[in-house]
């Protein structure tokens, strides 16, 4: 069933033209401080060492904007320490529910709390964590996301020495009450992110990574003393609502570009510290959109567009660039160099971006 949930999503991208966003990039911000104690994963987000963490956001809709706020309320904290990436997430709910117990199911067919890191923000290479009310875990390793040709989950892979934690504000599975809200702690070690990290152990001072969560939430109906997914008048079961903590603009949380940026402090989360803006980051971003176009000419024209001098020269324009692009067969490859910081970013036809200093 797992294997055939994931080929779905792979079939339904191939099916139409290509998706894109619909609002404009301006992803959320947090700063993670280094915290003086290690977090004991048991749910309760009210012990001390959380005290002075900030919470995120609410969540909204994952299309952003484009939709109603979310009806129930969701946040995050988040901190670290030289171990571990901290974790703590605030669900209300009126009815807490869950059914799934066996690690590695498909966890959103249940209400569940999702994260998402991609430590060096290139869009591939990135890790997914899923938890219900039942403390139920799904993680999975991710080459490339999903609209890409030969994207790959590896359901297999495991977070070793993961913590977490899930604690309940309610009665689960039981209707004849009303619920406050479930909580869950989740601590990932340094040591099993290195692989897709710029380098090994806890983030440097001010570094940043690319993060977000989803809060996959279903309707239901009270059947008998628990509850079972609303459907509509044909019997279908209704769409399950996204909520998520920076906007993707489109029902899909695969495009990683579109995730919030987290940036890292050494400080503790008593002695706060200003978010620095990326300069390049827009530069990115850009990139994307070139990737955008040549999905779609992809689409209309079953070739890549080999003349982007047009796009590229808003690039060069906007950001002091040099570019080049080179094609071959189904696939292209652009180099741009930042004349103002001696950077090279490149664009690959599988959708990856990367930067390296010019040697």
């Amino acid at each position: 069933m797992k294997k055939y949930c994931l080929f779905v999503m792979v079939i339904i991208f191939s099916l139409y033209s290509f998706p894109k966003p619909g609002i404009a990039y301006n992803p959320k911000k947090y700063i993670s401080y280094k915290l003086e104690t290690p977090i004991i994963c048991d749910g309760n987000i009210t012990d001390s060492e959380w005290k002075d963490v900030e919470w995120s956001s609410y969540f909204v809709d994952i299309e952003g904007d484009l939709k109603p706020k979310p009806r129930l309320k969701t946040r995050v904290k988040m901190g670290f320490d030289k171990n571990y990436f901290y974790f703590a997430a605030e669900m209300e709910e009126p009815h807490i529910w869950g059914t799934l117990t066996e690690r590695d199911a498909v966890i959103y067919f249940d209400n569940d709390i999702e994260i998402f890191i991609d430590p060096d923000g290139d869009t591939h290479n990135y890790y997914e964590l899923e938890i219900n009310s039942l403390g139920t875990e799904w993680d999975l390793f991710i080459t490339t996301p999903y609209r890409d040709k030969f994207c790959h989950a590896i359901d297999s892979w495991d977070i070793a020495g993961i913590k977490t934690g899930v604690s309940l504000d309610g009665t689960i599975n039981d209707n004849s009450d009303i619920d406050k809200k479930w909580c869950v702690e989740v601590a990932i070690p340094w040591k099993v992110l290195e692989e897709a990290a710029p380098h090994g152990g806890m983030p440097k001072d001010k570094e940043q990574w690319k993060v977000n969560f989803s809060r996959v939430q279903w309707e239901l109906d009270k059947v008998g003393k628990g509850y079972k997914k609303s459907v509509d008048e044909n019997g279908k079961t209704l769409p399950e609502n996204n909520w998520v903590w920076s906007p993707q603009g489109i029902i899909a949380m695969h495009y990683p570009e579109m995730w919030g940026i987290v940036q890292f402090s050494h400080n503790s989360p008593k002695n706060k510290v200003e978010f620095i803006p990326n300069p390049e980051d827009s530069i990115r971003y850009f990139l994307r959109e070139i990737y955008y176009f040549q999905r779609e000419y992809y689409e209309k024209n079953n070739t890549y567009a080999k003349n982007l001098s047009e796009q590229l020269k808003i690039l060069g324009k906007n950001h002091k660039l040099t570019t080049d692009i080179t094609t071959l067969g189904d696939h292209y490859y652009i180099m741009c160099t930042n004349l103002l910081t001696n950077k090279r970013w490149y664009l690959r036809s599988d959708g990856k971006i990367w930067s390296e200093e010019k040697k």
